[in-house]
């Protein structure tokens, strides 16, 4: 019985590994927008269908930070996030925290 729900977790993760990992957002107001900052990180370690997914799970989870769009074969992870509440540095803590070391590629002024 363990080794059926093994199998379904792995093809469940598998199959949405194929589905793009963007969060749907409604468009800012003029003052969200102004608030808003993008950081694009280069992120180690994601080498199997589910590490997309704890990354997200780990940027999300820092307080300000609005969306995350992980792009698994460039390795990176695309952050929006309000400056006033969240850090660059708090946000690559958090997916270094998950075992997934990250580091500032880029990111808006």
């Amino acid at each position: 019985m363990k080794r059926l729900a093994i199998v379904a977790g792995g093809a469940l993760a598998i199959a949405t590994a194929a589905i793009p990992l963007t969060a749907s957002v409604a468009q800012p107001s003029s003052n969200t927008a102004a608030a808003s900052r993008t950081a694009i990180f280069t992120v180690e370690n994601m080498t199997c269908a589910l590490c997309p997914v704890t990354v997200k799970k780990a940027m999300e989870g820092v307080k300000g930070v609005k969306s995350v769009r992980i792009d698994f074969d460039a390795k990176t992870a695309t952050v929006v996030f309000d400056p006033s509440t969240a850090t660059i540095t708090a946000i690559a803590a958090a997916s270094t925290n998950a075992g997934y070391p990250a580091s500032v590629k880029n990111r808006s002024p």
